[in-house]
């Protein structure tokens, strides 16, 4: 039997979360077309009879603007370093960018062996698959390669497979039914905000963060009260839309989600407030739960 954990790392949008869900067949992480989805370390347990792979999804690594990001950064720095091996995800569909020299710079002095997985190439033809493979093999001696479509692909067995040859033997680190760590307060918060990026455009679902204020099971159903906070007045209008619209609509798409989580009817009541420049505050940050909330130390 083997165990470890797989870091997932690469550039925000390359798709690490909507991979994660899919190897573990259930939504772990949660997945828009905006960059800075994934906040927080977000972690899959995959257990069967040969072992156990913690999947350890990481914020989208780029240039900081706010402290939020800096410390984003940071977790998935802390991430890379302390994994048994990596998954480097890439958008196959764009050119090569900037930014993953940066992510290179990162992992290129790292012991864990690591794999390139060539994300989207369902938008790719098997020429242009073969040539991105092949200049990503110019840049760095990963272990392993595989294209692969983490949106429309459902089987990785081959994946799974070579992945369980590089972990070292040990027994089950979790109890194998666990198929997350993460709090159920934070997977409620975190619907909620993937509501909020579906929902929303520019810089409102950037500036804004969840804070679960009261949580109650009573008669077969949850009761919860949840804030979206924002940072501008604005902001906090767009969040609520005319007579209450767009928050209804939140509330609505969020409460769908939590009901599967829970697997009991919910009641969800949204609030909102204003919090001036939260994402440059490390007590509001840590509080919220993101950038590496669970950590000792920050830079």
């Amino acid at each position: 039997m083997r165990s470890g954990f797989v870091g997932i790392a690469g550039l925000p949008n390359a798709g690490k979360s909507t991979l994660i869900n899919a190897l573990m067949n259930s939504k772990i992480a949660i997945v828009s077309d905006k960059p800075q989805t994934t906040r927080s370390e977000i972690r899959g347990i995959y257990s069967c009879e040969e072992g156990q792979i913690i999947f350890t999804d990481t914020p989208g690594i780029n240039k900081p603007m706010h402290r939020l990001e800096s410390r984003m950064n940071k977790q998935a720095l802390d991430v890379i370093r302390g994994v048994d091996l990596l998954f480097l995800v890439v958008d196959g569909s764009v050119p090569f960018k900037k930014g993953n020299e940066v992510v290179l710079s990162m992992i290129e002095n790292i012991e864990s062996p690591v794999f390139l997985l060539l994300n989207k190439i369902d938008k790719l033809t098997k020429e242009e698959i073969l040539t991105n493979l092949a200049s990503w093999q110019e840049r760095f001696d990963f272990a392993e390669y595989f294209p692969l479509s983490a949106k429309f692909d459902n089987n990785f067995e081959a994946l799974i497979k070579t992945t369980f040859e590089y972990l070292p033997e040990g027994d089950y680190l979790y109890p194998p039914e666990l198929i997350s760590d993460d709090s159920e307060n934070f997977r409620i918060s975190e619907l909620i905000r993937e509501k909020v990026l579906i929902c929303t455009n520019q810089e409102v679902p950037h500036a804004t963060a969840i804070k679960i204020e009261n949580k109650e099971f009573k008669r077969g159903a949850c009761y919860i009260q949840a804030v979206i906070v924002v940072e501008r007045k604005g902001q906090k209008a767009i969040i609520i839309g005319k007579q209450g619209s767009m928050i209804k609509r939140i509330g609505e798409l969020a409460r769908k989600d939590i009901e599967k989580l829970l697997n009991k009817k919910v009641y969800l009541e949204l609030f909102v407030k204003i919090e001036d420049d939260w994402r440059s505050k490390d007590n509001k940050i840590t509080e919220y739960g993101y950038g590496g909330a669970n950590s000792d130390e920050f830079i």
